[in-house]
């Protein structure tokens, strides 16, 4: 991981709270969850790509995660491969 500056500190909140406020409760816990659990290890390019992924359609990205729906070019991968594992999903009860 690289050093963590304000403005990447700034640009993580950002994605934390994109990955929390998709819409679905659904999608709020598969892709906030995602987030949570992996980005203090991800590198500068996966910020990047989850940054983009995440502007996709909810609906989009959980087939990708759930196998239901080809996974676009860009996105196929170790992030991708990762999210599919979909062992990070904790629902609070």
């Amino acid at each position: 991981m690289t050093e963590l500056t304000p403005q990447k500190q700034a640009r993580l909140a950002r994605l934390k709270f994109r990955a929390w406020h998709r819409g679905t409760r659904e999608a709020d816990y598969m892709i906030g969850c995602f987030f949570d659990k992996f980005h203090a290890g991800w590198s500068d390019a996966e910020i990047d790509l989850f940054e983009t992924m995440i502007e996709e359609e909810d609906v989009d990205i959980m087939a990708w995660a759930l196998g239901t729906q080809s996974i676009p070019e860009e996105y196929r991968g170790p992030l991708m491969d990762r999210m599919m594992k979909l062992d990070y999903v904790d629902i609070p009860r």
